[in-house]
């Protein structure tokens, strides 16, 4: 899957990706509005165990957000199961140095029509970390609906914060 957004790619993860996908993720403020299940520090192997798990899943659940230099970023989703399995959540980061150009708006936009056009999901949701206005500017630019708050859902770093929760569906609904 290759996603065209000017000089950026959406495109699966290969190999060859690790070390700028390590050297882009091994920053505080990216892992700071993440799940603790991101590495941090974030090192080479973490990079070549998460490129390892996702060559191996069907579908691919992940993918780069990526220049002619390389990955700088990872845009995935986790299919609903049972009553949910018409709905994914969307996740994503994006390195530091791309912070504040569209990029990942553009991305997650792209994204959400390849998931509507190639999966029978229904809805795409997102959960926002209160402390990261940033990412929410993403998925409203990308067309997601903010539809409530989770109060003090989330334990992050020692402080607790609420959880922003966005929605996109399928064109119709």
């Amino acid at each position: 899957m290759i996603l065209h957004l000017g000089e950026y790619v959406v495109r699966s993860l290969v190999r060859g990706d690790a070390v700028s996908l390590a050297r882009h993720a091994n920053n505080p403020l990216v892992a700071r509005s993440l799940r603790d299940r991101f590495p941090s520090p974030y090192s080479l192997e973490d990079a070549k165990a998460f490129i390892r798990g996702i060559a191996a899943s069907h579908p691919h659940l992940a993918y780069a957000v990526a220049n002619e230099k390389g990955a700088f970023g990872v845009i995935g989703f986790i299919p609903g199961q049972d009553v949910y399995h018409r709905s994914a959540e969307v996740g994503f980061w994006i390195g530091e140095d791309f912070w504040n150009q569209g990029i990942m708006s553009a991305a997650v936009d792209a994204f959400a029509e390849f998931l509507f056009e190639n999966f029978d999901f229904n809805r795409l949701y997102s959960g926002i970390f209160s402390s990261n206005p940033a990412s929410a500017r993403v998925l409203e630019k990308a067309g997601f609906r903010r539809e409530g708050t989770l109060r003090a859902h989330i334990y992050k770093n020692g402080e607790v914060l609420d959880e922003w929760l966005y929605a996109r569906t399928r064109p119709g609904l």
